[in-house]
């Protein structure tokens, strides 16, 4: 029930996908990637008013936002993707609603760590994990022009998470997960979603202009990384606190982490 009220923003955007595609007319006065932007913002609105998100979070979403959409605009302009349809509400050739479907991601994120009350042990420091963030950020670009460092990234990624466990709260009791198992799970689902937005064509791979066939599995290593990139711009706001049961008295248990400090027993 939970999991399914943190996915509520990508799961209304998935779904919007799929009624599109189905049902929005061919030759309506508004585009179809149009009305998806629209509809996007008005979600957004909703979930704002109705107190469903709190400002902060729409702050990181929105940076989120800007993120996705710069990524969006390199790579649809090397080719890696592109948007076969037309729209007004578009920069460089990207329709804005885009953005969205990245913020999706950062919602989902600063939702469930909300509604589960999350709580770990051996969380690596904010000094490490932004600047690996920014790693993987850049690699997106830069393998088009030298060498593809994801590998180097995965490990690193290992390295500072391998150790770290996620506590959540299931009714009064906090469960525990491995943080990598979790990144791991949420990329299937992403591409799950990936592959709903190419059935759509809403986007579509160079090998998908003839017509659909699933995404290739090698991308959930990129939506792997990418929820990296998602995971630390959400720590901005929500700040990782120590399961208690591991808390020294007076430190760490209800309060933020120090941005040099790790979390847990090293």
């Amino acid at each position: 029930m939970k999991q399914g009220w943190a996915c509520l923003f990508g799961g209304l955007i998935c779904a919007l996908l799929i009624g599109t595609h189905l049902f929005y007319p061919a030759n309506a006065w508004l585009g179809r990637y149009d009305f998806l932007t629209l509809s996007a913002v008005a979600i957004q609105v909703a979930l704002l008013a109705l107190r469903m998100e709190t400002w902060e979070e729409a702050k990181v979403i929105a940076l989120y936002h800007v993120v996705g959409t710069a990524m969006e605009i390199f790579k649809t302009g090397v080719g890696s993707w592109i948007y076969p349809g037309e729209s007004l509400l578009r920069i460089a050739g990207v329709p804005l609603f885009t953005g969205f479907m990245y913020a999706s991601i950062g919602s989902y994120i600063a939702r469930v760590w909300r509604l589960f009350d999350f709580r770990f042990t051996r969380h690596p420091p904010l000094a490490f994990t932004l600047p690996l963030a920014l790693a993987i950020y850049l690699n997106f670009f830069g393998h088009h022009y030298g060498p593809d460092l994801r590998l180097v990234l995965f490990a690193a990624t290992a390295v500072l998470f391998g150790r770290t466990t996620v506590h959540f709260k299931v009714w009064h009791v906090h469960r525990a997960m491995p943080l990598l198992l979790g990144f791991g799970l949420v990329a299937l689902f992403i591409w799950f979603a990936e592959n709903i937005g190419t059935a759509t064509r809403v986007w579509v791979y160079p090998n998908q202009t003839a017509g659909w066939s699933m995404v290739s599995t090698a991308k959930l290593g990129s939506w792997f990384l990418l929820m990296i990139v998602s995971y630390v711009l959400v720590t901005l706001v929500s700040r990782p606190q120590r399961y208690s049961a591991e808390a020294p008295a007076g430190r760490f248990a209800d309060g933020p982490v120090p941005a040099g400090t790790s979390l847990g027993r090293t």
